[in-house]
């Protein structure tokens, strides 16, 4: 299995958009900038997927990345969404088709997308797994891998009956290290029993552990006074040894510039610093009403038939209760303006549970809606 030389990986799935209500309105001129310091600073891994950007994604990192460079020059990853399947013969459709958007013959890393308990059992009713496989021996894949958002439990079971596969993409951050509901330590020890690189998704979780509370601020520059609380976050990410690469979805050039600063010469965290890094997890914890991280599967993969933006509006309504705020604030105009291009209420929620069937985080989503409409729309109405 082929070993990117540096740990940090390009998530192709928040580029710079020119309309930040617009998932396809990617920004090609500040992208390519992007992709071209990543390359120079001697990155090569770059990771998309078939819904990323509304189903733009691939096709973008065909334009920005597969075609300007040698192929040899990165790695292509993207993955077969499995959770979408709706008949046989459909997967093989959708790898066919990934290869004209990223104008490609072959990925260097391909994966079955979020492997859960419920997404495991349509692979294996579409028999997906045995077409992946397929692939891999005919050289299309050259290390196939999934991705996983469940429990220790469950990985255990897919790996036990299906050891070909070569690594496992988790969630690792030190906010999910030790969570009963996410259980990233759990699931990187279960990898590494079998034998099985790692590659991390949500580092920096969507963005939460970008910008601190000032107390665990404080900690944090106590200990390391020119880190910012994303180096400490794609730090502590890479930093188990099993660890392949880190993604980042890097959306502008200040993100790029910083991540591949500080990972040129990585270096893993001491054993204080760990610690540190934990203990600031727990002080985050207690601050965060829902554990969203904007992946976007619950609009992109479900189709919400009132059509609520649900990330979108789950960030207004956390950032209020962080902020503590009840009356007419920044996040309720925002929530107006959405409303106001024709986007669905949260109170519009019918509880038909099909974004809580695709959510990687487990969040009861249908509960939380009436509590976010009864912040965002009361105190719309308090201007």
């Amino acid at each position: 299995m082929q070993i990117p030389e540096k740990k940090l990986g390009f998530g192709f799935m928040r580029m710079p958009l020119t309309d930040p209500n617009d998932q396809k309105a990617v920004d090609m001129p500040q992208l390519e900038k992007m992709v071209d310091t990543f390359f120079a600073r001697g990155f090569t891994y770059c990771d998309t997927a078939w819904m990323y950007h509304d189903f733009m994604s691939e096709e973008i990192v065909g334009k920005a990345v597969v075609d300007r460079y040698p192929r040899d020059a990165f790695t292509i990853a993207t993955k077969m969404p499995d959770m979408m399947l709706k008949r046989e013969g459909e997967a093989e459709e959708i790898f066919e088709k990934q290869k004209e958007k990223l104008h490609t013959d072959f990925f260097d890393y391909y994966l079955v997308h979020d492997m859960n308990s419920v997404n495991y059992k349509i692979a294996q009713k579409y028999h997906v797994l045995d077409f992946v496989q397929k692939k891999r021996a005919s050289g299309e894949i050259r290390c196939l891998g999934f991705s996983f958002h469940d429990s220790a439990d469950v990985l255990e079971r897919i790996l036990d009956e299906n050891p070909y596969f070569e690594f496992v993409q988790l969630q690792i951050n030190y906010l999910d290290w030790e969570s009963a509901g996410i259980q990233s330590r759990l699931c990187y020890e279960t990898c590494v029993k079998h034998g099985k690189k790692v590659i991390v998704m949500e580092p920096v979780k969507g963005g939460t552990l970008a910008k601190v509370p000032p107390e665990v601020e404080q900690i944090f520059k106590k200990a390391h006074p020119d880190w910012s609380p994303a180096e400490w976050a794609l730090r502590f990410a890479a930093t188990p040894e099993h660890v392949m690469v880190v993604l980042s979805g890097m959306s502008n050039p200040a993100q790029l510039e910083e991540n591949t600063g500080f990972m040129q010469d990585f270096e893993p965290l001491s054993a204080e610093d760990w610690d540190t890094a934990l203990r600031a997890g727990e002080m985050i914890r207690k601050t965060i009403e829902i554990p969203c991280t904007g992946c976007r599967y619950c609009v992109e993969a479900s189709k919400c038939p009132k059509g609520i933006l649900i990330p979108n509006y789950f960030s207004l309504y956390n950032t209020r209760k962080l902020m503590h705020r009840h009356d007419f604030s920044p996040e309720v105009e925002y929530y107006a303006n959405y409303l106001s291009e024709g986007h669905g209420k949260a109170s519009a929620c019918i509880a038909c549970k099909a974004c809580e069937r695709v959510c990687p985080q487990h969040i009861h989503i249908s509960e939380w809606m009436p509590k976010v409409a009864a912040d965002l729309e009361n105190a719309s109405f308090m201007k």
